[in-house]
């Protein structure tokens, strides 16, 4: 009889939390309304399936419970009830799978209106292209993909020349205009998400899947990859924009073509050994985790590699010179760099492949020094480059951009000095105290928007300054 009720009790509880619950679907921001419908549709099923099947069991431990004069009548078989149980089972299964094949099918049928955009996954970042002003997207092919034309570009395919490459993780379109995705993958199984629009489909490698969507709001909303893809995996989130027309034209008319970024890209040291280290690194993957730009990887950045001061994890300094190169490459988990994990695997190269990877690595460094004769890449010489590297150390970047686009945490580009809104409603200047504060002790004060997560740091006063001097660089 307890049974009984306590399962009563469990029903009546989880129906009436369904509909006081505070988790419901995200906000659309798209025509896919017929995605909620048919979620909705299976939570009407399976509700009253779970509803009836508890109350039966119910019933059936109070009607059928114990009694000493009362035995047990056997019956194996019951040839109503099975059928009974097996056309309500396939009414409820057609109606759950029926609206889903529809909606599904309207989804890849593209509208005829649709304007293409090609989405590229790789480990662990979004590319996006879209057709230049022919409106054609030029030819790709996998064999053609490499450092230098991550989308596999055929260069002298004449329709690829205006193609407009967009790397920066952040993808604009125009408000209700329909827009047709094509995904790739360049290395392994990714899923393109993004659940204000109700739209997810796997990046298959060697394979174009794709939908279409139209949005309907205007604002920034999550992408993310849905499915996992290696060890960066949590990083590999991007955001969407939908923009006014004239927002989003102005945008894309700043975006590079093919032919100026693959001629900037194409420009290597005319040293055969600096060649030969790209190719080396190319071929063996490195730039999977490593970039050589200067953004965020599951490993750091070769940019500004070669000269600089690095924490480990074990609390000492070291300085990246060739004999440490050498051996983080060949026994990658001796010395690890703080706010990374030990994840490498030892490379197998040759002493002359070597030679060649380390040589590359002083390129982009050399690179690097020599464009900081003038401009901000000066001013970080200045000082600022203490705070970034410690920014690198501790892994800020993960989560907070350099470079305005929207991340995990607020971005450091023009925070110093702006006044930010609070979780609790309250107002902050974020000066040097309440950027130090977020640091050391990160909860205390969290800006709308964002979750409590960040961990606490315990960083020496030095380390704190040189992080705020850093901040203000980018602010500046």
């Amino acid at each position: 009889m307890a049974i009984a009720i306590v399962l009563i009790l469990l029903v009546v509880g989880s129906v009436l939390f369904h509909f006081w619950s505070p988790w419901w679907i995200t906000p659309l921001a798209s025509n896919w309304s017929e995605m909620d419908d048919t979620l909705m549709i299976t939570f009407v099923v399976t509700g009253v399936v779970f509803v009836a099947v508890n109350f039966f069991m119910a019933y059936a431990i109070y009607r059928f419970r114990y009694q000493e004069d009362r035995r047990a009548a056997y019956e194996p078989e019951n040839k109503r009830l099975e059928w009974w149980l097996t056309g309500l089972t396939t009414i409820g299964v057609v109606v759950m799978l029926a609206p889903g094949l529809l909606v599904y099918g309207d989804f890849v049928h593209v509208h005829d209106d649709a304007s293409v955009i090609e989405v590229m996954g790789k480990q662990w970042q979004w590319g996006y292209r879209f057709p230049g002003e022919d409106g054609v997207l030029g030819n790709s092919e996998t064999q053609l993909i490499s450092l230098d034309n991550p989308f596999g570009l055929d260069p002298n395919d004449p329709n690829a020349q205006d193609d407009v490459l967009v790397k920066s993780g952040e993808l604009h379109i125009p408000i209700n205009q329909p827009v047709q995705i094509l995904l790739r993958s360049n290395d392994v199984l990714h899923d393109y998400y993004v659940p204000h629009f109700r739209a997810k489909m796997d990046a298959v490698p060697g394979l174009i899947t794709s939908f279409w969507f139209t949005p309907t709001r205007l604002g920034r909303f999550d992408a993310a990859c849905a499915e996992y893809c290696g060890i960066g995996h949590h990083t590999m989130h991007s955001m969407v924009v939908v923009d006014a027309k004239e927002t989003y034209d102005t945008w894309l008319d700043e975006q590079p073509t093919f032919a100026e970024s693959y001629a900037s890209a194409s420009v290597v040291s005319d040293d055969p050994l600096v060649q030969k280290g790209k190719a080396v690194a190319e071929e063996a993957g490195c730039m999977g985790c490593h970039s050589i730009d200067g953004s965020p990887g599951a490993g750091p950045t070769w940019k500004g590699l070669f000269g600089k001061q690095e924490s480990m994890v074990d609390g000492s300094t070291v300085t990246v010179d060739k004999e440490y190169l050498i051996e983080a490459i060949v026994d990658p988990n001796a010395k690890v760099v703080e706010g990374f994990s030990p994840i490498m695997p030892a490379g197998s190269f040759s002493d002359e492949e070597l030679e060649a990877v380390i040589a590359y690595t002083i390129s982009l460094s050399k690179e690097d020094k020599d464009a900081g004769a003038g401009g901000e890449a000066e001013d970080e010489s200045n000082g600022d480059q203490a705070g970034k590297q410690v920014a690198e150390s501790q892994g800020c970047f993960g989560c907070h951009s350099i470079d305005g686009t929207q991340s995990v945490g607020p971005t450091w580009k023009g925070l110093l000095g702006k006044t930010e809104t609070l979780t609790d409603g309250s107002q902050v200047e974020v000066d040097e105290a309440y950027f130090k504060e977020s640091i050391v002790d990160p909860n205390a004060s969290v800006i709308e928007g964002y979750s409590p997560m960040m961990p606490a740091y315990e960083l020496t006063e030095e380390q704190l300054d040189a992080l705020v001097e850093f901040a203000k660089s980018i602010s500046d």
